[in-house]
């Protein structure tokens, strides 16, 4: 537990290091700056739960970072190595990640202490539903207060049963089911959820790779992902999602890595295939073609153009950072990278895409499945038909002002309506788009050499005005 406990006091200093970094750019007073850094409550408790005919006392947490906006916005994870300093990191995290994206929730992150992948799941619904009414009954959870979501072993499941619990609890608050994000679509869920933290990766990696100026002394040719050789760590929904957008717009997915190892193949690998592999075996090991890796952490120093850690915290760091030889870091994962480690791989000429800005398209969606729950209404509903009405009207139109006839295939292109995970989809990549140029733009007025830092401090002057509007401080 010692080592655990270090692991995630280390992560929560590198997170205060790149704040107070990026604080000492900032015009802000120095209260100010103390406020913003501070978490603004914890929240933790140990239920009992019976478990094979014994009880079990499990142990949760919820942080909450800030409170400028409300609700708090963060996920919850499942895991045996969850402690008080790792959640305040993520929630800590989720609080810049939220002011980069500007989606107006201040941020959280919750934790319960069991292993998801032994526990049957008999017992995690237990153990969710107790967890959520634990919050439920100190009104730490709600559609105005804080709304989790899915993290590291929790998915759509588990929200549904807290989505539930809360509606259970609070019968007939018509907002209930915006209590929580990630949920299924037919449980109030948002069509474009589970692959948007992904999506998001891939229109950031994307939108750096067209920057030509950022990549100038990288040696990477040509602005698109076509023949760009990429490894990947984690295949989980992030690390999976990422690839896979990756690998349709031409990228190579050289490399993949998991907890039981690495596969490597120089003349790509198809993550769709990879992905049922190790559903059918339950490892990626022994792919087809590729090479098995033991140590999966040796496979992040291979030769590559992007390197994508999507799997969890502090993967790079002092001892392996001047080992890596990828051209860009993008951050799919929460702190994959320590403080020390980016020193390291700043110096060696490394662009890194933080994540606070990388990953950021699961809250991106979330909010916008939030803002579905609060109006009570699927996106496109009302809008679809009328489109598309309109746009055959200009069809024909055009059609008979200039005497030529589209084919009835061209036509249904044309004349498309807005569905919901169009607009999702639409939503995220303009969010991702404009966030991008506002960090770039940060870099240019302030003579900031790394993207990190411009991040954080266009975070903190957003949450400062918040801070300064309420009138809080002088």
């Amino acid at each position: 537990m010692a080592q655990n406990h270090n692991e995630g006091k280390k992560f929560l200093d590198s997170v205060h290091q790149y704040f107070d970094h990026a604080a000492s750019y900032s015009r802000l007073d120095s209260g100010i700056l103390a406020q913003i850094k501070a978490c603004n409550s914890v929240y933790k408790v140990s239920f009992p739960v019976e478990v094979d005919g014994k009880i079990e006392v499990i142990e949760g947490i919820r942080v909450q970072h800030s409170h400028h906006k409300l609700p708090s916005k963060g996920g919850i994870r499942y895991s045996l190595q969850v402690d008080e300093d790792e959640v305040k990191a993520l929630a800590t995290l989720m609080t810049f990640k939220c002011a980069v994206v500007d989606v107006p929730f201040g941020g959280a992150k919750g934790g319960v202490k069991i292993n998801p992948r032994t526990s049957s799941v008999k017992t995690l619904e237990k153990v969710t539903r107790r967890y959520a009414a634990e919050l439920i009954k100190k009104n730490l959870i709600g559609p105005g207060m804080d709304v989790p979501a899915p993290d590291y072993g929790t998915g759509s499941r588990e929200m549904a049963w807290i989505a539930d619990t809360y509606q259970a609890l609070k019968y007939g608050e018509t907002n209930g089911l915006g209590c929580v994000t990630g949920k299924p679509v037919g449980q109030g869920g948002i069509r474009g959820r589970a692959e948007a933290t992904g999506l998001g990766v891939y229109y950031g990696i994307r939108e750096a790779l067209g920057d030509t100026e950022l990549l100038k002394n990288t040696g990477i040719t040509g602005n698109t992902l076509q023949g760009k050789r990429i490894i990947v760590q984690g295949l989980g929904n992030v690390g999976y999602h990422a690839a896979y957008f990756c690998q349709q717009d031409g990228g190579l997915i050289i490399g993949i890595a998991e907890r039981e190892g690495g596969i490597y193949d120089p003349n790509g690998l198809d993550v769709q295939d990879v992905f049922k592999h190790r559903n059918e075996t339950g490892s990626i090991l022994n792919y087809k073609n590729a090479k098995n890796i033991e140590n999966s952490l040796l496979l992040l120093e291979e030769e590559c153009d992007i390197l994508i850690p999507a799997a969890l915290e502090n993967q790079i760091t002092q001892e392996n950072a001047a080992n890596i030889k990828a051209k860009i870091i993008a951050e799919g994962a929460n702190g994959p990278v320590t403080g020390d480690a980016e020193k390291i791989l700043l110096a060696n000429g490394i662009i890194l895409l933080p994540d606070l800005y990388l990953n950021a398209g699961g809250v991106t969606v979330s909010y916008f499945e939030w803002l579905k729950n609060l109006s009570n209404v699927r996106f496109g509903r009302m809008g679809k038909r009328a489109e598309e009405a309109s746009y055959k009207r200009l069809v024909n139109a055009i059609e008979s002002s200039s005497g030529k006839s589209l084919t009835a295939q061209e036509k249904a292109l044309l004349t498309q309506g807005s569905d919901e995970i169009k607009m999702v989809r639409s939503g995220l990549e303009d969010t991702m788009i404009n966030a991008y140029h506002e960090i770039r733009e940060v870099m240019k007025q302030k003579g900031i050499a790394d993207m990190r830092t411009a991040a954080f401090l266009s975070a903190i002057e957003k949450i400062g005005v918040s801070y300064e509007a309420l009138g809080i401080f002088p």
